[in-house]
């Protein structure tokens, strides 16, 4: 595959409504998208991006099929290209049949995981890395990311596609470098381009070799069930699992990590909401809800209009790009009180951070009770964070934190 290069700067100020490279940004985007929402729910930038802020007109553009991915050209970087020519698709990435075929085929594989019943082992895991972190740290510093919110989902991963314990350990820093670079291509260095399509075509050779077995002697595992699934007599083509597999699980990971380690941050300091939510268990759903809302992962979703229509009173026309600020959007004081503030027990709905309409996030649910686990388990010990600001992950679509050290207590 072609490299696409990196855009001058100068240019990137002129498509984005915002500087990507400004480090006050990349610790705190939520003060310019606010400057960008002041000037209306949509605006357009000078390279012809149509930057969407406001909850509602996010929503629409989510709910509404003439917005979709076009030929694909903006999101070519994640298409599989075979060695015999062949091109496959992400389905997330697809519009109309396409998607439509490839998701009701996965969402049947998921349904029939029954995800839920997944919980204990999310519960299992957690308070076994937790010890294994407070073993090997003793009184020092324990850097949450490493120790919980990066593995557990991980784990959570490999126990749903049931990969063998040896190969874990790849398996995840595979997934990692693939959602690394979830960032365009114009915003990232050649060297992570490079490290996120090899990591990417080294799993898509083991997933194809995961579902050999499975097809050979099927479980009870997702790529089981992927391999099985049929609708209509239709089922998924090997590259199709593939791909489908991969993109899933980077992108699933990336986005239950940074949920962790996001909605750990805003929680540490913020002792009354804190204490609030360790007076009842049983708020914890909410309180994740929340925690989605105030510092959500997707930070943005592009689209393109593959059909002439209108967002807030702005006509677009077919081809053109179309950015989803999620982030602005899930702080749009139209639809929120008080939005900047943390608050566990909002009242829940309208949340934008799996996306909406047909492409929802199939993977929800599971990144729901993975988080649910982890905050529930974290918030019921006695950690001092130990710096308010601690280095974050340098991506723009995906936000996360590269560290968040603390100390338990007690």
């Amino acid at each position: 595959m072609t490299e696409a290069p990196m855009l001058d700067p100068g240019l990137i100020a002129q498509l984005l409504p915002f500087d990507p490279f400004d480090p006050a940004f990349l610790a705190d985007p939520y003060p310019s998208y606010a400057q960008v929402r002041e000037k209306g729910p949509v605006t357009r930038t000078p390279l012809g991006l149509w930057a969407v802020t406001g909850h509602e007109a996010c929503s629409a553009v989510l709910r509404d099929q003439r917005f979709g991915w076009g030929d694909g050209a903006a999101v070519a970087d994640h298409f599989r290209h075979g060695a015999d020519g062949s091109v496959v698709r992400p389905f997330i990435f697809a519009d109309p049949p396409e998607h439509t075929r490839i998701r009701a085929l996965v969402s049947k594989a998921f349904a029939a995981r029954q995800v839920d019943r997944m919980r204990a082992t999310a519960e299992r895991v957690v308070h076994e890395l937790i010890e294994t972190a407070r073993a090997e740290a003793g009184d020092g510093p324990i850097d949450l990311m490493r120790a919980v919110a990066h593995p557990l989902p991980g784990r959570m991963q490999n126990a749903l596609l049931d990969v063998p314990a040896e190969h874990a350990a790849r398996f995840d820093e595979l997934s990692g470098d693939i959602a690394r670079g979830l960032d365009p291509s114009f915003l990232l260095a050649p060297e992570e381009i490079a490290k996120r399509d090899s990591a990417r075509a080294e799993l898509y050779h083991y997933i194809g070799e995961l579902a050999e077995r499975r097809r050979a002697d099927p479980g009870t595992d997702l790529i089981s069930e992927l391999v099985s699934v049929e609708e209509g007599g239709d089922k998924l083509t090997p590259h199709e699992l593939e791909v489908t597999c991969t993109l899933l699980l980077s992108a699933g990971y990336a986005t239950t990590v940074n949920l962790i380690g996001n909605g750990m941050l805003a929680l540490l300091g913020r002792p009354e909401q804190r204490d609030w939510l360790r007076a009842d268990p049983d708020r914890v759903p909410a309180a994740v809800e929340e925690m989605l809302r105030f510092d959500p992962p997707v930070q943005m979703i592009s689209r393109v209009a593959v059909a002439e229509a209108e967002i807030a009173g702005h006509t677009v026309q077919p081809g053109e790009q179309v950015m989803l600020m999620i982030g602005a959007a899930s702080h749009d004081p139209a639809v929120y009180d008080d939005p900047d503030a943390l608050k566990l027990d909002r009242p829940a709905g309208r949340n934008l951070g799996f996306g909406l309409g047909i492409h929802f996030c199939v993977g929800a649910p599971l990144a729901r009770l993975t988080a649910q686990a982890a905050v529930s388990a974290l918030t019921a010990l006695d950690l001092e964070l130990l710096t308010e600001t601690p280095a974050r992950v340098p991506n723009i679509i995906m936000r996360g934190l590269a560290e968040l050290p603390v100390r338990i207590s007690g």
